[in-house]
């Protein structure tokens, strides 16, 4: 029985990816008190060097499982005394979702499905059944569909959903199954949705430490079509501290969009990385955008998206904190100051060692 110390015990499945490190290592620190799971099958974007900084932290556990294992999560919610879960383990890259599909409805579809009924099926056998339970889902603003150019148009909560995607698809259904158990059984759940998240740690396929990585080494940086498509981009810290609000002040059956309130066209997101890594690294300023190469763009490539995020705002008074280009920089600064990080997970080689460490379990 792991939970005696503690007055509450929080699982959050992903949490040594990028989004879910970034909560773990905020739920550790600012709740003594509350013990942490950290459920994550350690696949390619899974890192446990994103919170060797919490990992001998007395509130902090990590076990190794696959959200599709029902005994092992069954597990894992006994022996923790789970009250509730944050949900982030996803595929969540939408080129990888159009070459293998079937990846993200296995991972988004049928592993969402099986943490909604491994959790209900434990906390009704326990003698208060949902008192003080909650499932936390979250989610993309990708569910949601596009928007159009110039017309002031933000995603809200009860726009209707319209993925284009098989990734934004499998993200829509696993969303759509966790209100159905809310309505059909009554079970406490609800749902976040958010837009591009950024920052430290992220896994270095995403734009911004791709192209900071391509900088640094003068490699070419690919822009889908002529990079006029808009993304609202969120710093990381800004949506763990969402993340935390909502859990603990939030209306269970209800949906937060979590939002930057900030829009940039790609291509100028891309001139403004340029100028940021270049200074950051000495060079003359303009020095890398010879290497800005407009590329064939992606099937199905939403041109807009942009987050209302006025109810998160008004109810619970969150609103983001980090400007821009203050965020910006220190991600920049962040990863060129841990190149053994960012090499290390370039190479796989982290993955490696996590397959040899717990290939006996």
């Amino acid at each position: 029985m792991e939970k005696k110390h503690f007055d509450k015990a929080i699982l959050v499945t992903g949490g040594a990816g990028f989004i879910g490190s970034h909560l773990v290592r905020r739920l550790v620190k600012v709740y003594p008190d509350t013990l942490v799971v950290n459920m994550d099958s350690l696949t390619y974007a899974g890192n446990l060097e994103n919170l060797t900084d919490i990992e001998d932290y007395p509130n902090y556990r990590f076990e190794k499982a696959d959200i599709c294992d029902a005994t092992s999560v069954m597990s894992i919610l006994r022996r923790y005394h789970i009250d509730g879960v944050i949900h982030l383990a996803a595929e969540s890259h939408v080129d990888r979702s159009i070459s293998d599909p079937l990846d993200f409805v296995r991972t988004n579809v049928m592993g969402t499905v099986n943490m909604l009924q491994c959790a209900k099926n434990y906390w009704e056998s326990l003698p208060e059944k949902y008192t003080g339970k909650l499932f936390h889902h979250v989610s993309t603003d990708e569910v949601y569909g596009a928007l159009e150019l110039g017309n002031g148009q933000m995603f809200e909560e009860t726009t209707r959903y319209d993925p284009h995607s098989p990734y934004s698809a499998a993200k829509a259904s696993s969303d759509h199954f966790v209100r159905a158990w809310h309505d059909t059984y009554g079970m406490p759940t609800l749902v976040t949705n958010c837009s591009n998240n950024y920052g430290p740690n992220q896994f270095p396929e995403k734009l911004i430490p791709l192209f900071i990585n391509n900088i640094r080494n003068r490699r070419p940086l690919p822009v889908y079509g002529k990079g006029e498509n808009i993304r609202d981009w969120l710093y990381v810290e800004d949506h763990a501290e969402a993340l935390d609000l909502v859990f603990h002040n939030g209306k269970a059956g209800d949906t937060y969009n979590i939002g930057g309130c900030n829009e940039w066209r790609n291509i100028d997101l891309v001139k403004a990385l340029v100028k940021i890594t270049d200074q950051e690294l000495g060079r003359p300023e303009g020095d890398s955008v010879h290497l800005i190469n407009f590329v064939t763009d992606r099937k199905g490539h939403d041109l807009r998206y942009a987050i209302d995020a006025s109810k998160i705002e008004h109810e619970l008074g969150w609103r983001p904190r980090t400007c821009f280009e203050d965020g910006l920089r220190a991600t920049v600064r962040w990863y060129l100051d841990n190149i053994s990080w960012l090499e290390n997970v370039t190479s796989g080689a982290y993955a490696d060692y996590y397959k040899r460490m717990y290939s006996g379990r």
